[in-house]
């Protein structure tokens, strides 16, 4: 990957920034790791001296950002790259909890599109650059890195200097990349397992059955979430109490992953596993008078986790990209759901309009009609993909009303 000097384009501004990235892709090219070894190549990017890659179907930010939080509490100087964001792009790169600035980004994208770059690097590459060479800038001592799409195939299998590897739980999702069974899906991801370096995860059945094998074969550690496991034990005490057993299974991941790497301390691990979730899982407003649960959930497991956890009535929005499980995910969520408004993410039409489904294209006014449709005594639910909760949680947050919050 050879850069060549080409005239410098505009991009007067963090939005124009964005919108070159944004508009960066592969074209007609399939995914390959070469791609990105190439752009670190020629950006003569620097490896985190020591890293932890995370990798899975759900849970992966969860657990990265309690891997993260416990190292930051134990002194180490800790850098964070995950996706997608949910409000702002700087979300996915951080340093000690620090999103990167806007005007590295604009400097970033100014310089790279300056360069010929063939073969011309995608988003995501050009994201995971962008986050090693702010890593470097910033002289992390460890960083957590979360993978893209499966493993064998995503940018982040390039990854150095890698302490522990964890897999987090293994379900259905980008049938199209990753093929169609759970097996095809693990052993996709299996491919993140390097010879001798510990595996930690919280897989179970088939997916685990593959996981195990390419483990043996490479002479890997493999550590499983197994009951009683002193291992994956939660420290004891009250800030720790969940009645969610998907946070419940991610803190005990994390637990068991900080507890064999080393280097930090029971405390340092109570911290990082008691961060406060992250944005759009569960999360919860109270708009005009309405709960409104918002949850990124995008395929079948992850929707299953989600209806668990809803005590209430509820009225359903929801939104997916066109080459996502949509009909299997909705298949979980709308037959308890008083009414289902569907809307569109990223401007993209939806496959899912039919019969007994409301069609509302613009998000937020979806998300109206379903708060005028609720009884107050039903919550609306909002899910799909973490993309249309980025688009709803403004609103969200700018019509949230406390008095609510304390009263129900």
């Amino acid at each position: 990957m050879k850069p060549i000097t080409t005239p410098e384009p505009s991009i007067p501004s963090y939005a124009a920034a964005l919108d070159w990235l944004y508009s960066q892709n592969r074209g007609q090219e399939p995914r390959n790791p070469q791609r990105m070894y190439r752009l670190i190549e020629a950006l003569k990017l620097v490896m985190p001296p020591t890293s932890f890659h995370v990798v899975g179907t759900n849970g992966k930010g969860t657990v990265s950002t309690m891997l993260a939080a416990a190292y930051q509490a134990a002194g180490k100087r800790t850098g964070l790259f995950t996706s997608p964001h949910i409000e702002d792009f700087t979300e996915r790169i951080q340093v000690d909890s620090q999103v990167i600035s806007k005007n590295e980004v604009c400097a970033f994208a100014r310089r790279l599109a300056n360069l010929d770059l063939s073969p011309k690097p995608a988003f995501f590459e050009l994201s995971f650059a962008l986050a090693l060479e702010h890593f470097a800038s910033k002289q992390v001592e460890l960083a957590i890195i979360e993978a893209g799409v499966g493993a064998k195939n995503d940018a982040t299998i390039n990854l150095k200097n890698v302490r522990a590897l964890v897999i987090t739980a293994i379900g259905r999702d980008h049938v199209d990349t990753l093929g169609p069974s759970l097996r095809e899906i693990a052993r996709d991801k299996a491919e993140a397992i390097r010879p001798g370096v510990p595996v930690i995860t919280a897989a179970k059945g088939e997916a685990l059955e593959v996981i195990a094998a390419v483990a043996s074969g490479r002479r890997s550690p493999l550590f499983m979430d197994i009951p009683y496991s002193q291992l994956f034990s939660l420290p004891q005490f009250e800030a720790l109490k969940t009645h969610d057993p998907v946070r419940w299974q991610n803190q005990r991941l994390a637990a068991a992953a900080l507890r064999i790497a080393g280097n930090v301390s029971e405390d340092a691990i109570k911290t990082g596993i008691s961060h406060p979730p992250l944005a759009a899982r569960a999360e919860v407003f109270y708009v005009y008078g309405r709960k409104v649960i918002l949850d990124g959930a995008h395929n079948p497991s992850a929707a299953q986790a989600l209806q668990s956890q809803i005590k209430t009535p509820y009225v359903l929005v929801f939104g997916t990209r066109p080459n996502k499980l949509g009909e299997e995910t909705l298949a979980v969520l709308e037959p308890a759901a008083l009414k289902t408004f569907i809307t569109q993410v990223d401007k993209r039409v939806s496959t899912l309009q039919k019969q007994g489904r409301t069609w509302v294209p613009e998000p937020v006014k979806a998300l109206e009609q379903a708060l005028a449709a609720s009884l107050p005594e039903a919550s609306v639910v909002i899910a799909g993909s973490l993309y249309l909760a980025g688009e709803l949680r403004p609103f969200l947050r700018a019509n949230h009303q406390e008095v609510y919050a304390t009263q129900l």
